[in-house]
């Protein structure tokens, strides 16, 4: 806040502790931190004044004096000479930066380790969130932890690009029994579609393997999809799941065939085939992915929609 000179308020915490128990001087630095304060001298603490500012120190300094056994004063003040209040606004501007920084390099990490988990993006946009509120003067790292943040989030649902290098080795219906198959972790659209026609209509007893895509070297008895080399993956224009469709001879299946061209418009997102139940079918796997990061949990709980759609598919006239 600033007056009519053009001053800013400023209120400042000065404290002085017990030297014990040492641990709480760790505690009170930690909820200092926790408010946004920053140090103007080691037992003096800044913030801007405003009303829920000056209820955060009010507590802090009733924690102090009566508690912690030490003593505390808080004062509204103005900064007259030593330090303008450009100055002390460039404190507050870099502690935040710093927080930012250090996000943005959060996000990065994980965006360097693969496809994020739902909890770990709602982790990260929680802390944005913190920051932000301590974010008094508009500290100019925000910019870039927000477009960290969004490459997160785009990656979560993205695939990277899995086509296949070489042709297809031939297997027939046979082949495609009793087997392990393998996918990458954190199964979305065309993985969970691919999963579901898998023990349905393929391999009823199937088993499933989630592995880092960069790592995994295939075994014995295991046939990939919608990975990089995958015996099953994007072909031409053409998702996993309708690969999986027509190498496995069921797009004959009318109730089949349109739920390949609604998992193509989702995971593809050319509009190559605009059925109207795709954004329904596409809500109802977000819903899925939102509410748990297991993957058989994932597969399970959509397998059940999954069944409904074709079954009402199978008892009407769909125009292709």
């Amino acid at each position: 806040m600033t007056d009519t000179t053009g001053c800013e308020h400023w209120l400042a915490l000065l404290h002085q502790l017990p030297a014990k128990p040492p641990y709480l001087r760790v505690k009170i630095w930690r909820r200092l931190q926790a408010i946004g304060a920053v140090p103007l001298k080691n037992a003096v603490h800044v913030l801007p004044w405003r009303e829920d500012n000056e209820a955060a120190f009010r507590a802090l300094l009733t924690e102090i004096t009566t508690s912690g056994g030490g003593e505390a004063v808080l004062i509204d003040a103005q900064m007259i000479d030593g330090q303008s209040d450009a100055e002390l606004r460039a404190l507050f501007d870099a502690a935040r930066d710093t927080d930012y920084e250090e996000l943005a390099q959060a996000a990065r990490r994980l965006l360097d380790t693969g496809p994020p988990s739902g909890p770990e993006i709602a982790k990260l946009q929680r802390r944005l969130a913190e920051i932000v509120r301590l974010d008094f003067f508009g500290a100019h790292g925000r910019q870039g932890a927000e477009a960290a943040l969004r490459d997160l989030d785009e990656q979560r649902y993205a695939h990277p690009d899995i086509g296949r290098t070489g042709e297809p080795a031939p297997l027939s219906p046979a082949d495609l029994k009793n087997r392990v198959w393998v996918t990458r972790r954190g199964v979305h659209v065309d993985r969970i579609a691919c999963a579901w026609l898998i023990r349905r209509f393929i391999d009823p007893k199937a088993s499933f393997k989630f592995v880092d895509a960069k790592n995994h070297a295939p075994e014995a008895g295991e046939l990939r999809f919608d990975m990089v080399d995958a015996e099953f993956t994007h072909e031409g224009d053409r998702c996993s799941f309708e690969t999986l469709l027509l190498r496995a001879e069921l797009e004959r299946d009318p109730a089949l065939a349109v739920i390949g061209e609604i998992i193509h418009d989702l995971d593809i997102g050319d509009g190559k085939f605009g059925r109207p139940e795709t954004p329904g079918l596409g809500a109802m796997l977000s819903g899925v992915c939102a509410s748990t990061d297991d993957d058989l949990q994932r597969i399970a709980s959509a397998g059940d929609a999954l069944d409904q759609f074709h079954a009402y598919f199978s008892t009407r006239k769909t125009e292709r």
